[in-house]
């Protein structure tokens, strides 16, 4: 028996395929080196130092994930997220993420993508969600975000 098969082409490939870029960029390792911390095994306040880093990276992954999933559970369109790269050192050219590095890659990658997915979210909460002010849609964020991810990205 011959079953014949055909592309569908989703209605969402292109959001989706930048949605997995995202997601895939944020998951990639800091590639932190402890050494550039600590001048010795001994070195206490370089181990706090770097732990304090590995911390506040974490977080940042955290804060995307939650934010990824937003956008997914949203109906944010390809051509709102392509426009929240505007003017940020994360940009999207059609098939692959570009990023700018400024001062430390490992510190900044991954708010790069939090503020990309704040900046869609902001657009939709204030164009598809009737939210016309900052108060509002900062009301829309903390319903719909974790309240540590809505207190930092829209605030």
């Amino acid at each position: 028996m011959h079953i014949q098969t055909a592309t569908i082409a989703a209605p969402h490939a292109a959001r989706d395929n930048i949605l997995h870029a995202l997601a895939a960029f944020a998951a990639t390792r800091p590639g932190l080196n402890p050494r550039e911390y600590m001048r010795d095994w001994r070195d206490t306040e370089g181990r706090k130092t770097y732990a304090a880093e590995v911390r506040s990276i974490t977080k940042d992954l955290h804060h995307a994930r939650a934010l990824l999933t937003a956008v997914r559970l949203s109906s944010i369109s390809e051509a709102q997220l392509v426009e929240a790269f505007r003017s940020k050192r994360l940009s999207w050219d059609g098939q692959r993420l570009d990023y700018c590095i400024s001062q430390c890659y490992a510190t900044e990658y991954r708010k790069a993508v939090c503020a990309v997915l704040a900046s869609a979210l902001w657009a939709y909460y204030r164009d598809d969600c009737c939210a016309d002010t900052g108060d509002k849609i900062r009301l829309a964020a903390r319903r719909a975000l974790p309240r540590a991810i809505a207190s930092r990205w829209f605030n």
